[in-house]
């Protein structure tokens, strides 16, 4: 096997990270207690302000947490005092407390695939937050190099190998998410492995780009062991 320049998401791809907004999420739904709004209809309301805030104040456990604020001040019954506000805040900040919890097979494949080929970490959100996630992950040994950036681009993918003085042409983005790992590392002109997470959070899912001989899509995480 040619060495390759491997580059891998984080959150849902090394490790489960959506499950954990989407609990806090419940959790904002039963204390919201709305009389008439369904939980899917509270969660559009949650994604079309996301949709926004994302794009001027970026990712993160606290800053999903300013988002549940706002949703909360514009639709709760009730009146809203500082406990309310600092009661939804908590469900967001309990994130931050979970364990890091590994894919299936993560650091054995890792072991296997640094033993080959360069590994690189590419993951996007609150630069401190990421970096403490791959500290605890256990996993950092396996990778030569972790890039922390606020949104994942084709110019940033291009900045990063151009950085690395990776050759395109054998370097291959890996990750869950169509919106941020698949189709801009494409179109970046680098290779893609899509492994689908059936929790992907819904503003990172779009049809993905189809690159003859430059796309693999797998089932699992232990499966590139078969293909690197």
């Amino acid at each position: 096997m040619t060495p390759v320049h491997l580059i891998f998401d984080a959150d849902d791809t090394l490790w489960e990270n959506n499950i954990y907004f989407e609990r806090a999420f419940d959790e904002f739904v039963v204390y919201l207690d709305h009389s008439t709004l369904t939980p899917e209809e509270v969660r559009a309301v949650l994604d079309e302000l996301e949709l926004v805030n994302t794009r001027i104040h970026g990712y993160g456990s606290m800053q999903f947490g300013r988002n549940l604020q706002q949703v909360f001040e514009h639709l709760s019954e009730r009146h809203i005092s500082e406990s309310d506000l600092k009661t939804v805040m908590g469900f967001a900040e309990r994130i931050l407390e979970q364990p890091i919890e590994l894919m299936s097979g993560v650091e054995q494949t890792l072991e296997y695939l640094a033993s080959r080929h360069e590994l690189t970490i590419c993951t996007k959100g609150h630069f401190e937050e990421q970096k403490l996630k791959i500290e605890r992950s256990g996993i950092g040994r396996f990778f030569a190099h972790a890039e922390i950036v606020k949104e994942k681009t084709a110019t940033a993918y291009r900045s990063l190998t151009e950085a690395r003085a990776f050759d395109p042409d054998c370097t291959w983005m890996v990750g869950n998410s169509p919106k941020s790992d698949i189709n801009p590392a494409l179109e970046a002109g680098l290779n893609a492995v899509y492994i689908p997470h059936p929790r992907t959070w819904i503003l990172e899912k779009t049809e993905i780009r189809e690159v003859p001989g430059r796309l693999l899509k797998i089932e699992n995480f232990e499966a590139l062991r078969e293909h690197f």
